[in-house]
């Protein structure tokens, strides 16, 4: 299978969140970073050395009968900038993958929530994404592809460092586990930067929607381990569930706050950016990744019910500049992109508001 399968809007499962913590918690991630002896590390090695990697990686995977997941490879050097970049924005690849020109490629489960990475920083990470919080369930189905590979590649292991990584400071477990978080209420109110100077204390770093180096666009936070030596994987995904249910607590107990002290000023607010998003002809990323989240917020507090989260997950991927030129079928500027923007999802809204209208007229 091509990669074309892997280029749709409607396929991102893992942001639909989960029942106990979905309006907070939107995501899960669990990333094992490994290694194959006797190569040297991506940033060092040839292109024959990468293009072995792959192929030993990949017909380990592909080949595999008694592996419950079915992977299809594709071939990122081969691929156009832009659906490397809408692969980036599901989160299926990273940044730092999808800017290699001459090799890398990944190994995707057809639910997308299993990717198996090769040649990025290491040889292999494997990842794992999870609606909601769900850190052992995510840990659980990663280490099956790990064990699975282990035992049909010799991994590069230190009886006493663990598992050896280009990065030192992935040595050990290997183990990055992320939890996406909405906190809007946090950051209205100004407690999120204090929240994020401490977390280095706690062994733990928070960074924006697409990881390391980008920005919290729309009041998505990822809050990840930081530490990978000197500490087993359950040790690390429990600390990391335990801060995660602290702060769930505190944006809980900020929202509700809010709601009670200035109730007129947070629905305004709220049916502002809908008014927004129903009207506007030119929108910045930023402004309506701003807009969604306060739109998410009011569904959240019951302000508005006439929009489900699944059309605002649509929105959230849509609004992203692969996604937008990858719909329009060509290369947009910068204000053309901000145009078609206010477009999409003027028109989404509005559809998804008349569908509403319609189902009640019906009733």
């Amino acid at each position: 299978m091509g990669i074309n399968q892997f280029l749709q809007v409607n396929k991102a499962s893992w942001m639909n969140g989960d029942d106990t913590h979905g309006d907070i918690v939107m995501s899960t991630r669990i990333r094992l970073a490994r290694n194959l002896n006797d190569y040297r590390f991506p940033r060092a090695f040839d292109e024959e050395e990468s293009l072995a990697v792959d192929r030993d990686v990949s017909a380990a995977l592909l080949d595999a009968e008694d592996l419950e997941v079915k992977f299809s490879h594709v071939d990122l050097a081969n691929q156009p900038l832009l659906e490397k970049q809408i692969l980036v924005e599901k989160h299926l690849i990273s940044p730092q993958l999808a800017k290699k020109e001459k090799v890398g490629s990944v190994l995707l489960s057809e639910d997308e929530l299993i990717s198996v990475m090769i040649n990025e920083e290491d040889h292999i990470r494997i990842q794992c994404l999870e609606p909601g919080l769900k850190l052992h369930e995510a840990l659980a189905k990663a280490n099956l592809v790990d064990d699975y590979l282990e035992g049909h590649i010799d991994y590069a292991f230190d009886e006493r460092f663990g598992y050896i990584t280009c990065c030192p400071t992935n040595v050990g477990t290997g183990l990055r586990a992320s939890v996406m978080m909405h906190l809007p209420a946090l950051t209205m109110t100004n407690q999120m930067r204090p929240l994020i100077n401490m977390m280095p204390r706690l062994g733990l770093v928070v960074r924006g929607i697409y990881g390391e180096g980008t920005e919290a666009l729309g009041n998505y936070y990822q809050i990840s381990n930081q530490i990978t030596l000197g500490k087993s994987e359950q040790e690390i995904i429990q600390d990391l569930q335990s801060i995660v249910e602290q702060i769930f607590q505190r944006e809980r107990q900020a929202r509700n706050a809010m709601l009670e002290r200035a109730s007129v000023a947070i629905s305004d607010k709220v049916h502002r950016a809908l008014g927004i998003l129903q009207s506007a002809r030119i929108l910045s990323s930023e402004e309506a990744s701003d807009c969604l989240s306060n739109i998410r917020l009011g569904i959240d507090l019951g302000i508005i019910q006439s929009i489900p989260n699944e059309v605002l997950n649509k929105c959230m991927l849509m609004l992203q500049p692969g996604f937008l030129q990858y719909s329009a079928g060509n290369v947009l500027k910068a204000s053309e992109r901000d145009i078609y923007r206010a477009t999409l999802i003027r028109e989404l809204i509005c559809q998804e508001q008349s569908h509403q209208n319609g189902d009640k007229g019906e009733n």
